[in-house]
């Protein structure tokens, strides 16, 4: 008689549910809709996985965030943050808001004039800007952030090749008391590298000075470092003013407000522990309301929000493929959402939640995605209920970063899909196949 392959048991700690003031919890919390539309119609129609966008979500939160400001300061214009997501669909829906666009790229730029944007509407930062980059959005009267002295150089030398005024600005780094220093971008204020580059834009005819920007951090979980920032940017304002009688059209204080995610390592949600907005709105505006510039000539406030107003709105679905046992005894479940979509999954401890109603009982566990990498991990330990091949989940808050940086890797990228506040799907973004990864490929006459 053939001998029967031996498993050793194993025990391990299920949990059902801890007890509350009323007693024992009766469930595990669930999402089966997204604005009313069903997760498991959604999956069964598109497929799975599938990235799901809530216009509704965008419109709300965009609106209560501006409102927020522009309750604390006269003069707020929001620039959409193109990296976070550039998706048209996601982009045109800011812009109808009343969003600018706020680009760092060549193709970020060509992206928002196709998106129907105005070229005085577009802010132009980051390191990389080619001389036909700069030209293009001299001509469009766009406001170029400058970087680096290399690039003041070459504007300079655009300019006057053209004959146009370059819009500019400058972006600057400084001590705010958060570390590491953020300072590999811009001018820095405390050795004196912002009020130089400063002094040389107004000594030349063809550069117009309109603003000053900062971008302090990502995901910053002090607002009063933007009262730091704010308040620097405001003493360079107010000494353009006492040296050169220049006052200055605006202020940029970038982005890197925090969303509800929860950060890895983190003891606590990120929903209970980040700053709301109107802590990083009230550090802002007091700054510059506190500050020595003239109440009668107060500059406009610019945000580059981008995490912070899109995260929400995104979701990702998925499928459970396998269960199995580790060789230590954990349990191990896997699904069709990889590392390569989402890429967030290496700074969040994501919310995953089953999309259909499941056991109260729960187990930790690690949850992998369907990639041939040991790195594919999107919950290296969670408490988790037992699900089973071809159960339905969902991703809450990925609206950010996710579709921009995702990669093709071993699977295809899956469709996009956003629900308007209407309760209508729309596809926004087809799914990838083999023509569409082959498409750019050009094989060699002798391999054929």
């Amino acid at each position: 008689m053939e001998k029967l392959l031996f498993e050793r048991p194993v025990i391990k700690k299920v949990s059902a549910g801890m007890p509350g003031k009323f007693g024992m919890k009766t469930g595990f919390e669930v999402l089966t809709t997204i604005d009313g539309v069903p997760i498991k119609d959604l999956v069964e129609k598109y497929g799975s996985p599938l990235y799901i966008i809530s216009e509704q979500t965008i419109r709300e939160k965009f609106r209560s965030t501006e409102q927020i400001f522009k309750s604390k300061y006269p003069k707020v214009q929001f620039s959409w943050s193109y990296k976070t997501n550039y998706l048209d669909a996601v982009c045109k829906t800011f812009h109808q808001e009343g969003s600018w666009a706020e680009v760092v790229s060549g193709f970020e730029y060509a992206k928002a004039l196709k998106n129907g944007v105005s070229g005085r509407e577009i802010i132009f930062n980051g390191p990389d800007k080619s001389d036909a980059d700069l030209k293009l959005a001299i001509e469009n009267e766009s406001l170029i952030h400058i970087d680096h002295f290399d690039e003041y150089y070459s504007l300079i030398e655009i300019a006057k090749k053209i004959g146009k005024k370059a819009r500019v600005a400058i972006r600057v780094n400084m001590d705010t008391g958060i570390y590491p220093k953020w300072d590999r971008f811009g001018f820095n204020y405390e050795n004196g590298d912002a009020w130089d580059v400063l002094n040389r834009i107004m000594s030349i005819e063809n550069l117009e000075l309109e603003g000053l920007h900062t971008h302090i951090g990502t995901y910053m979980l002090s607002a009063n470092a933007y009262k730091v920032a704010a308040s620097k940017l405001a003493d360079l304002a107010v000494n353009l003013k006492s040296k050169y009688n220049h006052n200055i059209a605006y202020i940029d204080m970038g982005g890197g407000f925090a969303s509800g995610n929860t950060l890895k390592g983190a003891y606590l949600p990120g929903y209970e522990t980040i700053p709301s907005m109107e802590n990083y709105a009230d550090a802002i505006t007091s700054a510059l309301l506190s500050s020595a510039i003239n109440k009668e000539n107060m500059p406009l406030l610019i945000l580059e929000t981008g995490r912070a107003l899109i995260d929400d709105a995104g979701y990702l679905a998925g499928t459970i493929l396998a269960n199995k046992r580790l060789s230590d005894g954990r349990r191990a479940t896997v699904a069709d959402v990889g590392v390569n979509l989402l890429f967030t999954s290496f700074w969040y401890e994501h919310e995953i939640m089953p999309a259909q109603p499941v056991s109260s009982q729960t187990e930790e566990s690690t949850i992998y995605g369907p990639l041939c990498m040991n790195i594919d991990v999107l919950r290296e330990a969670i408490n988790f209920p037992i699900m089973k091949k071809g159960d339905l989940f969902v991703i809450r808050r990925i609206g950010a970063y996710n579709m921009t940086q995702w990669m093709q890797f071993i699977t295809y990228r899956p469709r996009i899909v956003m629900i308007d506040t209407n309760g209508i799907t729309h596809v926004i973004r087809e799914k990838e196949d083999l023509d569409s990864i082959r498409g750019p490929e050009r094989l060699p006459d002798h391999l054929k």
